[in-house]
């Protein structure tokens, strides 16, 4: 039984799985998105975002966090100046995995990991336009045509 075992440990020992995430979370961190399986991109999710929120904050000590599970200054440098500048305002969310269909070889699930801000594509509507919340009930054109409309008929009825 599986009762409060959260990480899946992708068939290998410890050492190997730390070693393959942090390799993987360097790599994504340098190309901004790669492509692996769909457990293994699950896991590199769960591995990356906390070290990206810790980058947010740039002091000795979350430098010396990130670096202990990524073990590569380019990697950490390239984290904490450019990463952390494009998420700076963002909540949490920072990767996401579009599933790409089963590879040929061993028809494993495939899937492509990246980082939500450096997607150009996704990310060319919102630059251009900025929208801000408005409540569901006020809607300003609907009241400003139908208020004439029930004034014209009020003057009617009084002449």
């Amino acid at each position: 039984m599986r009762h409060g075992k959260k990480i899946n440990h992708l068939s290998r020992k410890t050492a190997h799985r730390k070693s393959m995430l942090a390799n993987m979370a360097c790599s994504l961190i340098e190309h901004k998105r790669i492509n692996t399986t769909v457990a293994k991109a699950k896991a590199l999710k769960q591995f990356v975002e906390p070290l990206v929120t810790k980058s947010k904050e740039d002091t000795t000590h979350n430098r010396r966090i990130v670096m202990s599970r990524l073990r590569q200054k380019e990697a950490v440098t390239e984290l904490f100046r450019e990463v952390a500048v494009k998420v700076g305002d963002r909540p949490g969310g920072y990767t996401r995995i579009i599933k790409l269909g089963n590879r040929l070889g061993d028809n494993a699930d495939m899937a492509m990991i990246e980082l939500v801000d450096f997607n150009e594509i996704y990310n060319a509507d919102k630059a251009k336009k900025k929208t801000t919340r408005r409540s569901r009930r006020g809607g300003s054109k609907a009241s400003e045509t139908t208020a004439p409309v029930a004034e014209t008929k009020a003057s009617n009825e009084e002449e």
